[in-house]
């Protein structure tokens, strides 16, 4: 569960740091609240930094965007606050920097916002006859997953299913779509179990975990590799999200060898 970089290293010896790098956090909607997040200074310099917020949402091809506060879908830019706005981090040291996060009386679901803590640009490399001066900065950012209590919503459809049983050069694979038409965010886990005829567990496999916001919808996929005597099989998929809200489904194929049947 990934969350907006987390750490910067500026030249070859100095490192600023910004914890948590994801904030999951439920609120009553119109009851202000506080985050609180540290930053790190390796260098032995103190560095002025300031705070901004920016959205975060997703494209078709399921790539991060940020955009000014306000201009995505469940947006919480425009209430989160930096207490004071700007601020000193000392060399060798860390600061904690306060957020006030003020939500609507009228929300429901989830909503995202990510705060960067960013440092003025410097020159670090003075203009020449034959190139422009070159200036960087220290720009760390925090994902916030905020959620009103009780009004989360979850649904999901799963479709377009490739199964694929296990044979002398394939692994038993499991590849699907899915689309979270909740009004929160949520971590499908997916997991295979492989039951033989006698209804026994032989094998079982997890996936890969992934965030989906609302709307969201991509693809899942779930691997096995090992050995199975000639039968017949159930593969069972179960996708866990939501905390405790579960989707089955089940995938019979059957092997008619008893040679080794998937590599390892």
């Amino acid at each position: 569960m990934e969350g907006i970089t987390p750490s910067q290293t500026v030249g070859p010896f100095f490192k600023y740091g910004l914890t948590p790098a994801m904030v999951v956090k439920t609120f009553l909607p119109g009851q202000p609240f506080e985050i609180e997040l540290a930053v790190s200074n390796g260098s032995t310099a103190p560095v002025l930094m300031r705070g901004v917020t920016m959205d975060f949402w997703y494209n078709e091809k399921n790539e991060k965007i940020f955009s000014p506060p306000g201009t995505m879908p469940h947006s919480a830019s425009n209430w989160i606050e930096f207490v004071p706005r700007t601020f000193t981090v000392p060399g060798q040291g860390s600061t904690k920097v306060k957020m006030i996060v003020t939500p609507p009386a009228n929300a429901t679901g989830s909503y995202y916002s990510v705060a960067f803590v960013e440092s003025k640009p410097e020159i670090t490399r003075a203009a020449t006859s034959e190139s422009k001066a070159m200036f960087t900065n220290v720009r760390l950012g925090s994902l916030f997953l905020l959620s009103a209590e009780k009004s989360e919503r979850y649904r999901i459809e799963v479709s377009d299913a490739h199964f694929l049983p296990p044979g002398p050069n394939q692994d038993l694979s499991l590849d699907f779509l899915l689309d979270n038409q909740s009004n929160t965010h949520v971590f499908p886990r997916p997991q295979i179990a492989i039951l033989n005829s006698q209804h026994e567990l032989v094998a079982k496999a997890d996936g890969e975990v992934k965030r989906f916001l609302p709307g969201q919808c991509d693809r899942l996929s779930v691997t096995w590799s090992g050995d199975l005597a000639a039968d017949s099989y159930t593969a069972i998929l179960t996708t866990v999200y939501g905390g405790d809200k579960i989707y089955t489904q089940e995938f019979p194929f059957k092997l008619v060898s008893p040679e080794r049947m998937a590599k390892k």
